[in-house]
């Protein structure tokens, strides 16, 4: 997976943006001002902090060489992934749980807005 496309994954999904709070060089994706995605996209190698459930969390730094606790966030709910090291779909599915995680905690009115319906 290349730069362009986690950054089109991440904003592919309803309400989501971009900004850059810390710096040019981060990119923090955020729906309802809510972040669920952080990546220093132009970084070697590429990775992206991502939120999670946090027995998950657990499970998939002990089964995958390139995830581990999230870097400068709360380690229990997030993971930084080296995209490099998992298949494409796992990355997509990642990416995806952790918009649903934080979309799954708003209002009930703004998760209709949104148009979203599923589980975290």
């Amino acid at each position: 997976m290349k730069p362009e496309e986690l950054r089109a994954a991440c904003l592919a999904f309803t309400g989501a943006g971009e900004e850059r709070p810390f710096g040019p060089q981060t990119s923090v994706f955020k729906v309802e001002g809510k972040m669920f995605a952080l990546s220093a996209l132009d970084s070697q190698p590429l990775e992206v902090s991502l939120k999670c459930e946090p027995e998950l969390a657990e499970q998939l730094r002990r089964a995958h060489r390139g995830i581990v606790p999230g870097y400068h966030l709360n380690k229990r709910h997030w993971n930084t992934v080296e995209v490099g090291w998992l298949p494409e779909q796992m990355v997509l599915d990642l990416i995806e749980d952790s918009y649903d995680l934080v979309v799954a905690a708003m209002p009930r009115a703004t998760r209709a807005r949104l148009g979203w319906t599923g589980e975290p």
